[in-house]
């Protein structure tokens, strides 16, 4: 036997040996009942928590503890449809109230009608007001929700750990769950942390979180992500906005099938992008469930800015 048949022989051994494996792994995960046993039990992601004072104090911002002018409820179209240069939301208006939910036919709530997203017989649509609401402010102070900015936040990074569910391919974060928060009372990661606890209070109720991330897309393969919280959430794809929960309300939710997104492509990789802010008392909730494989990215540098 020459050296290039030994060499042949020896990649033939290794491609069975690994057939096998993962032969022996599919029949194991059959055999526990778990056929997705293969997949990591976690994925852990790393994030940005950037701090801000309530708008009653000194150095406060005007849209934290804010009462937005319509009554708390979701507003929708607070941010453009599309991240700007720097991959951050761009201020759209005040926002929109939301009368009633636009719902796919599973009854899952969605974003209301894009140009970009598929929209299927028996979706509902749902209905907001046509004039802004006052959820926020001004186009200069949203910007500094995302973005570090002196005498105005503080932040650090942040990671959060989605556990597969037992038997299935879907990921969880569940503040009430996961062993940092669930004696916490709810998603409240800087506590006595950064600029403090919110004023005569033991909780950070003031807070944005933003969180990078990718994804490889497989068509007709049941890939969802859902956010259920409080209070503003919007979630991009390839930087075009696929859930919009903004506003100061109790926990709401919003999911995006990914085979809605018609511009996708079948095995190509693309970025989720999560931007979230906490805005008044009493409460802070937050939950992700996914059947995406979302992969670690570099997050954004901290710069810990403290006045």
């Amino acid at each position: 036997m020459n050296g290039k048949q030994a060499k042949a022989m020896a990649m033939c051994g290794l491609v069975l040996a690994a057939g096998l494996a993962a032969s022996l792994a599919s029949t194991a995960g059959a055999q526990d009942g778990d056929a997705f046993s293969s997949l990591p039990s976690t994925i852990t992601l790393t994030g940005v928590v950037r701090d801000f004072r309530e708008k009653s104090v000194s150095g406060g911002h005007a849209d934290f503890e804010r009462d937005p002018t319509s009554g708390f409820a979701q507003y929708l179209q607070q941010c453009n449809d599309e991240l700007d240069e720097e991959g951050k939301p761009v201020f759209r208006s005040t926002g929109n109230k939301l009368s009633s939910q636009w719902r796919d036919r599973q009854g899952r709530n969605v974003i209301n009608t894009k140009s970009y997203l598929n929209r299927l017989t028996g979706d509902v649509a749902g209905s907001m007001a046509s004039t802004a609401g006052g959820s926020t402010t001004t186009s200069a102070a949203f910007a500094q929700w995302f973005r570090d900015v002196p005498n105005v936040n503080v932040s650090r990074q942040l990671p959060v750990t989605l556990v597969r569910q037992p038997g299935t391919n879907t990921y969880t974060f569940n503040d009430r769950t996961d062993a940092t928060y669930s004696g916490r009372g709810g998603f409240f990661p800087i506590n006595g942390e950064l600029f403090g606890n919110s004023r005569n209070d033991n909780k950070n109720f003031h807070f944005t979180y933003e969180l990078a991330t990718e994804f490889v897309y497989r068509r007709g393969s049941g890939q969802v992500f859902t956010f259920t919280g409080d209070d503003d959430v919007f979630v991009f794809v390839d930087n075009k906005l696929v859930i919009d929960i903004g506003g100061v309300h109790s926990a709401a939710s919003q999911s995006i099938d990914l085979d809605r997104c018609n511009w996708l492509e079948d095995g190509q990789t693309y970025s989720l992008k999560f931007f979230f802010a906490e805005r008044h008392r009493t409460q802070s909730n937050f939950r992700i469930d996914t059947t995406l494989q979302l992969r670690s990215v570099d997050p954004p540098t901290t710069t810990n800015l403290y006045d």
